[in-house]
């Protein structure tokens, strides 16, 4: 029989908690370097340009399976905001008083959704510019053309990522880049 736990007896709670798992770490951190790679040698269809093109799209398969099937804080239905949700969150951070989550906010939730989308409309249209299309389907020009303003919105969305790390690490005091070097977050 085991014995109850009183108030006084029990443990303080942790000074911090395990929030990203390795993939969910390893995988933003390769992503970015993978975006990098792809920008720097943007222009061409150099051998570093398909290989970091690849490398986007084998992560972006990999983390959106894990969006379904991972640690609870990499769970899609974790972080997806509704649209009044996000809403209501940017509402209060722009009134300076948005609450702490432990995952993702409403806003880094949709900002993952909008990552992985315009990342794969990038890397699709890069198959289609290096492989060809099927048909007549769209013109090599049109493709390239989206294929460039899609990368144009990645680096958009890449600075709005970066504005709302330091913005609500600021707001919170926390470091949200040692989190996701770490997995750790504070209680």
């Amino acid at each position: 029989m085991s014995e109850a736990i009183t108030p006084d007896a029990a443990e303080p709670p942790p000074a911090s908690v395990r929030v990203w798992d390795p993939l969910v770490r390893v995988s933003h951190w390769t992503l970015a370097l993978a975006v990098a790679v792809a920008w720097i040698s943007s222009g061409d269809a150099s051998t570093a340009h398909l290989a970091a093109g690849f490398t986007v799209l084998t992560i972006v398969a990999v983390r959106s399976f894990w969006g379904l099937a991972g640690s609870p804080h990499a769970r899609f239905d974790d972080f997806v905001p509704t649209p009044a949700g996000f809403l209501a969150y940017c509402r209060d951070l722009i009134g300076g008083h948005a609450r702490r989550y432990i995952g993702h906010t409403p806003a880094g939730g949709a900002m993952i959704v909008a990552l992985l989308a315009c990342l794969l409309l990038t890397t699709a249209t890069g198959v289609g510019l290096q492989y060809g299309v099927p048909g007549d389907f769209i013109r090599e020009h049109d493709l390239e053309e989206i294929h460039e303003a899609a990368a144009t919105g990645i680096l958009v969305l890449v600075g709005l990522h970066v504005a709302g790390v330091l913005l609500t690490g600021l707001m919170h005091r926390e470091n949200l880049v040692r989190a996701m070097l770490t997995g750790r977050k504070h209680a």
